[in-house]
């Protein structure tokens, strides 16, 4: 059972509503994930704002969600994997894409290499060595693509933080976590 309560987009704080009202248009409702950040305004706005930043970033929906979809997948997160799973299907990713990407894998390089540092990212907290950095960059990707990667990760553990330490009610599609190879 969930931990603390959704917030009512309707009955709720003007500062709150104009957050999730913005949530709202995206989604075309509020997930019980946003509602339930909306208790602390300060945290919901951090959180939609780098959803929205990273949306605009350099590398692109899809493989946004197949970083989401393996930092979720690895630290256990159902709420996350079910969203972003369900989101990666509307970025056009296919359900075996997003399935390889569960466990950091890819049938194009370039990706695996971007799913592989991310959860070096993840399960050595940051403690990566240059030969992490130096793959990507052999892989094609600029600093700043480098750099977004570790904020998708960022990003990914404060969602699955959230939904694991409050569990949230997944209002998602289920998909079932899967053991890496």
């Amino acid at each position: 059972m969930n931990r603390l309560s959704q917030i009512d987009p309707n009955h709720t704080t003007t500062d709150r509503q104009a957050l999730l009202q913005s949530i709202n248009n995206a989604f075309g409702v509020v997930p019980n994930m946003f509602r339930t950040v909306a208790h602390a305004p300060a945290a919901l706005n951090a959180m939609w704002g780098s959803f929205a930043a990273l949306g605009k970033g350099k590398l692109g929906a899809k493989l946004g969600e197949q970083i989401a979809v393996a930092v979720a997948n690895r630290n256990g997160c159902d709420y996350c994997l079910a969203a972003h799973t369900y989101i990666g299907q509307g970025a056009g990713l296919s359900r075996e894409q997003l399935a390889l990407a569960q466990t950091g894998d890819s049938n194009d390089p370039r990706t695996r290499a971007a799913l592989q540092f991310a959860l070096e990212l993840t399960e050595r907290r940051g403690q990566v060595g240059p030969d992490s950095v130096q793959n990507l960059r052999q892989h094609g990707f600029s600093d700043e693509e480098i750099v977004e990667i570790l904020a998708h990760v960022a990003l990914n553990l404060f969602t699955n933080y959230t939904n694991i330490a409050f569990d949230v009610p997944v209002d998602f599609p289920g998909v079932a976590l899967r053991k890496a190879a």
